[in-house]
């Protein structure tokens, strides 16, 4: 696995985190402390405020589930790759690219979030 699946790995990992605990765990292996999160909808930095973010996902989209679509592509010390929110039964309403940048420690250090698809739009 490459260092920007791995990342991207732990980037789901995060996400999918129902768990407050569980959360704040994985959103500390996925980034550094300083590490930063921005897309049209937010833009928060730091573990408390990115793991309160993904909790209001969760929140917003109870029993959905981040998903990767395709492969990850990298170079240097960015990536990106696209992912969908899947609910329980198979449908899928938001969908979206991020591009990641990584510290040398392989911990996410800032994404950038594009929203490909959002309900309503």
């Amino acid at each position: 696995m490459s260092q920007y699946e791995d990342a991207v790995v732990r980037y789901f990992t995060a996400w999918n985190a129902t768990d407050d605990e569980v959360r704040a765990k994985a959103v500390a292996a996925a980034w550094r402390e300083d590490g930063f999160y921005t897309d049209p909808l937010a833009d928060v930095a730091g573990h408390e405020q990115l793991s309160a973010a993904i909790g209001g996902v969760h929140q917003q989209f109870p029993g959905f589930e981040f998903r990767q679509l395709g492969v990850v592509d990298g170079h240097h010390n960015t990536a990106r790759f696209s992912w969908e929110l899947v609910s329980a039964d198979g449908s899928a309403p938001v969908a979206g690219t991020d591009v990641i940048t990584l510290a040398e420690d392989g911990r996410i250090i800032g994404v950038y979030g594009f929203l490909d698809r959002v309900p309503g739009a």
